[in-house]
């Protein structure tokens, strides 16, 4: 068997690694095509070692594809999720436009993948399956097997996220600001972000609520809960850092019943899309530099936390446009392939 496949937002920094994620895992596909809005009509994007030219969204027949990997963000999506959806073609959203849904599926397959059976089941489902934040993805991939054999009852973690989260725009902002601290005349003022992202750190990602966390720390809470267990407690601060691609996080976790740190290397080197780098040395330890264009979710510096009984402390660090989106998007789609689960869906 093989799948039509588009890609929403082709032209965009995760629409791209969609495309490349695709080949790279020679996902059994018939026929795919780069989608985008009006203005990118023509652009060419690379698919493998072929060109795709860009189509235009308003214009596009999706009755034809089997899967939408939609990339577009969530306003675009809100309005064309259903409409695609329609048309018996399954979209696989990377915004947070369906997250929060009850009547759609939030995945991460190595994670809660075994829910895409039910879904698919039904015949009142909307044909839409949502993506995680990029923060929570990688979490959730660290978490899920120390949970499986040790409840977890409250996490804390910190997040130092790159610049890529923020998309091209940002990424192009790091880069000139950094430039112009050293070229007299050339100085960028801050525009995508709040404050001079060059050289600094920004406790702030995405809008402020009226608790004071921002929408980013309260996605981790809400999609944690919804993914892997609704009685884990969890809070969060969230930094974007003057990094390009690679989110980083500070965890510490706080289980039913002791762990050590033996136990949990050895759960975690078992786990599925998990890579263990945890040596007390020198750069014994991964980094985003180390996890840019990597497919797994490194975790180091596993210690316990000395302020209480059943706490352990772990850093962990993944692609965020990897992990954290494009790749997640086609494991969803690689997994209602293995199971079988498409044909419910003709």
């Amino acid at each position: 068997m093989s799948y039509t496949v588009a890609v929403i937002g082709a032209t965009g920094n995760v629409g791209r690694e969609m495309l490349n994620v695709l080949a790279e895992r020679k996902f059994p596909v018939k026929e795919v095509y780069a989608v985008a809005s009006r203005r990118s009509l023509g652009t060419e994007v690379s698919f493998g070692d072929k060109t795709l030219k860009c189509h235009d969204l308003e214009n596009f027949d999706f009755s034809k594809c089997d899967f939408a990997l939609m990339s577009a963000g969530g306003s675009v999506s809100k309005e064309w999720s259903p409409r695609i959806g329609a048309t018996g073609c399954i979209v696989i959203d990377n915004s947070s436009a369906w997250r929060y849904d009850q009547g759609v599926p939030l995945i991460v397959p190595e994670v809660n993948g075994d829910v895409l059976a039910a879904y698919m089941a039904k015949n009142s489902r909307k044909n839409i399956i949502a993506n995680p934040n990029c923060s929570t993805a990688q979490l959730m991939v660290a978490l899920k097997p120390l949970h499986d054999e040790n409840p977890i009852k409250r996490v804390v973690v910190s997040t130092y996220q790159s610049v890529s989260g923020a998309g091209k725009d940002a990424m192009d902002e790091l880069w000139h600001q950094t430039k112009g601290m050293y070229v007299p005349g050339q100085e960028v003022q801050a525009n995508k972000f709040t404050k001079q992202i060059a050289f600094n750190v920004i406790p702030h990602i995405d809008v402020f609520m009226e608790d004071g966390y921002t929408k980013e720390e309260w996605k981790m809470l809400a999609e944690t809960k919804k993914i892997l267990d609704p009685k884990i407690k969890l809070t969060a601060t969230c930094v974007r850092v003057p990094v390009f691609v690679g989110h980083a996080e500070a965890v510490n976790i706080e289980f039913e019943r002791p762990m050590t740190v033996a136990e949990a290397r050895s759960i975690l080197r078992e786990a599925p899309g998990v890579m263990v780098v945890d040596k007390r040395e020198d750069g014994g330890y991964v980094t985003p530099i180390d996890a840019a264009g990597e497919f797994a979710t490194y975790i180091s510096r596993i210690r316990e936390d000395a302020t209480i009984e059943t706490g352990l402390n772990m850093w962990v660090v993944s692609d965020n446009l990897l992990k954290g989106a494009a790749l997640n998007t086609v494991q969803i789609a690689e997994l209602l392939v293995n199971q079988g689960l498409m044909e419910k869906a003709a």
